[in-house]
């Protein structure tokens, strides 16, 4: 059977932030709280900077899984954001579906707590629908890794595909000539390697 490569498209995708809330944190054990945090802020920059449509999700907030993370609210005022009752699977909110449809977008770059669940549920729902879901492994956290990499099988086995927010952000830009001040600035902030490389390209060239 023949392979074809579905790239990710800043036209035809869309973010799905799904229950990055304060009480949930507590269990990503899968990363180290502050890089979980830094990649969950690298993806929402790259969305930013792409104009892509945003999505956000919680989950029972009145219960001990808290309120969304506030940096998520603050970077997308606007977007749609939908507090869920009561259901585990976001895509069993009707209303966080019908927001996603209305994007128009067939591609969902997914992220969240706990990858086996909140993330590994609307994937395998979104694929069931037809549409094309790239999840970002970095900006979801479980329990251990042997969680993970179960729900990792279970996703990939349906036909998602597996990315980090640095993976996501270069196959949207595609072209360096694009902006390499702007996407390069994504990267520096949120890699500190990356910065010493900006830092390097920005300094003037020495005197002959």
């Amino acid at each position: 059977m023949s392979f074809k490569y579905n790239r990710l498209d800043k036209d035809k995708a869309a973010v799905l932030f799904v229950d990055h809330q304060a009480g949930l944190l507590s269990l990503v054990r899968d990363h180290t709280p502050d890089e979980f945090k830094n990649n969950v802020l690298a993806l929402a920059d790259i969305a930013k900077y792409f104009k892509l449509p945003v999505i956000l999700t919680t989950s029972f907030e009145q219960g001990p899984n808290g309120p969304i993370v506030p940096e998520l609210k603050t970077l997308f005022p606007d977007a749609p954001f939908f507090a869920r009752p009561g259901q585990i699977n976001a895509w069993d909110n009707e209303d966080f579906v019908k927001a996603v449809k209305a994007t128009g977008r067939k591609q969902l770059i997914i992220a969240g707590i706990v990858t086996d669940v909140c993330v590994a549920f609307p994937t395998l729902s979104a694929l069931e629908e037809g549409f094309e879901v790239f999840v970002a492994t970095d900006c979801s956290g479980t329990f251990n890794p042997a969680v993970r990499d179960a729900a990792w099988s279970r996703m990939q086995s349906a036909g998602a595909q597996l990315l980090n927010w640095f993976s996501v952000g270069c196959e949207l830009q595609r072209d360096w000539r694009n902006d390499v001040q702007g996407f390069g600035a994504i990267l520096a902030n949120h890699l500190p390697s990356y910065s010493n490389l900006i830092q390097s390209y920005n300094s003037p060239a020495p005197r002959q």
